[in-house]
């Protein structure tokens, strides 16, 4: 079985079980905490990977760095992961408890890009688009890319809405570039 769909299975008996303890904001910012974590720090991700650390050393390595930042409903899933000898899988299933927990919530992830930085009055209205446009709650992540000249890009799931300038100028070259002279006379 791919890792993934272990990684997937874990994920949902966590929230299940967060769920069933009226714990699931908290057992979600743990694993937020967790993956941000592991983000930074490609030594605890080699550590939890790899089969040469004993089981008992890294969950002694996980309780002296989260023990006392998360709930013990996390905490012990992180002993159980490791004492099943799934410590590898750790991260991806953090990430998945996040994407099943955003799914449950009605949550969608956002992305635009921008040439300038956007107003509060401009997020606030391209939050509110997508909360229309999805009957969910929208978490926008931001870049800046001065490429665009203006306007901007938005991507919600595998949709693309690009109302860049630079992409406007784009399709304007690329439509006189096909046509003949004799058709823009």
């Amino acid at each position: 079985m791919s890792e993934y769909k272990v990684a997937t299975r874990y994920a949902k008996s966590l929230i299940d079980l967060a769920t069933e303890q009226n714990q699931l904001e908290a057992v979600k910012t743990d694993m937020v905490l967790f993956v941000e974590t592991v983000r930074l720090s490609g030594t605890l991700n080699a550590v939890l990977r790899n089969p040469i650390v004993s089981p008992s050393k890294k969950a002694s390595i996980l309780t002296a760095l989260f023990g006392d930042k998360v709930q013990p409903a996390t905490l012990g899933f992180f002993k159980i992961m490791i004492a099943k000898m799934r410590s590898e899988i750790l991260f991806d299933t953090a990430k998945e408890f996040i994407e099943q927990y955003n799914l449950k919530q009605h949550i969608v992830k956002a992305s635009v890009v921008s040439a300038v930085p956007l107003s509060e009055s401009n997020r606030a209205e391209v939050v509110a688009i997508i909360k229309k446009a999805t009957d969910g709650n929208a978490i926008l992540e931001e870049k800046i890319d001065p490429k665009l000249i203006g306007g901007f890009i938005l991507t919600v799931g595998d949709r693309q809405f690009d109302t860049s300038i630079a992409n406007t100028l784009n399709k304007l070259k690329k439509d006189f570039g096909q046509k003949t002279a004799a058709e823009l006379v």
